[in-house]
């Protein structure tokens, strides 16, 4: 396979970045995951970086899990939200780490993807977007009623509260797109509510088709930076313009060797720990 990868990160205005994305290859596909860790909520990051070594470890480890990718994909998403509920559930008081969840699994020519939250995933092709996730958000909800307009969704009180998460009171309604053809030149972009919330739609497909991705990753965090302030979430994006197929050697997003499967196992197992560490600490403040 053959691509291009971008990526870009900031806090913004807050006291720690909640945002967490990765990427993985392997000989026979490509997965990308992105996750907005509720501000709200105790343990936030670290329910958000659960989702990620999950989706790391199943897709590793996992055979024959991409021939049915509605049932490997929202799989990833259902096992983060048990793993995070049970957590939570177990606490006394009880607390609710939540998260938002988009994925993206590339293979043979083809993506499809599954959502839970407002966290969203593009397809752009030719500058246009091609595709969207619908945001599962009350706002959005009021906006395909017909009861808000477009513009009010940006300004309305209730914008960041979402409808679907993982980790929170109820099984997360996880939304499948089937696999969808890709062509050369395609750009599949993960992003959290921190970026398109400052940045329209057309304007996104604009600076993606203007230059290298990692540039227009960085001018497109800084736009929608400048459009918050001086209240600006946090804001990540992880980006990939195909190029077609071709042989590739099996990475993760930093081009490292696969992890040891026991590895990814040892650091779900760490996440969890420091989950309860981290409720201890709340507790004791």
């Amino acid at each position: 396979m053959r691509y291009e990868l971008g990526q870009a990160s900031r806090l913004g205005n807050r006291a720690a970045n909640q945002d967490r994305f990765a990427y993985i290859e392997r000989d026979d596909g490509v997965l990308l995951v992105l996750a907005d860790g509720m501000g709200g909520q105790v343990g936030g990051e670290l329910a958000a970086q659960l989702l990620v070594d999950v989706a790391r470890r199943d897709f590793l480890t996992g055979q024959d899990l991409l021939q049915a990718p509605e049932d490997f994909l929202t799989g990833i998403i259902e096992d983060a939200h048990r793993r995070i509920v049970a957590w939570g559930e177990s606490q006394q008081p009880p607390v609710r780490p939540g998260s938002t969840a988009v994925l993206c699994l590339l293979r043979e020519g083809h993506a499809c993807w599954a959502h839970a939250g407002d966290s969203r995933l593009y397809l752009f092709r030719k500058g246009l977007p091609l595709y969207r996730t619908d945001d599962h958000s009350y706002v959005e909800k009021l906006y395909r009623d017909g009861l808000i307009s477009r513009e009010r969704r940006h300004s309305h009180p209730m914008r960041n509260y979402v409808t679907q998460c993982i980790g929170c009171a109820e099984q997360p309604v996880i939304e499948f797109h089937a696999p969808v053809r890709v062509e050369p030149g395609d750009v599949l972009l993960l992003c959290s509510d921190g970026l398109w919330g400052g940045v329209d739609d057309a304007r996104m497909g604009a600076m993606l088709a203007e230059g290298p991705l990692e540039l227009a990753l960085d001018r497109m965090a800084e736009q929608a930076e400048q459009h918050a302030y001086p209240r600006c979430d946090n804001i990540s994006a992880l980006a990939l313009r195909w190029q077609g197929a071709a042989p590739s050697r099996r990475t993760d997003r930093h081009g490292k060797p696969t992890p040891d499967p026991r590895e990814l196992d040892g650091a779900i197992e760490e996440i969890e720990n420091a989950i309860r560490r981290y409720a201890r600490e709340m507790k004791k403040d």
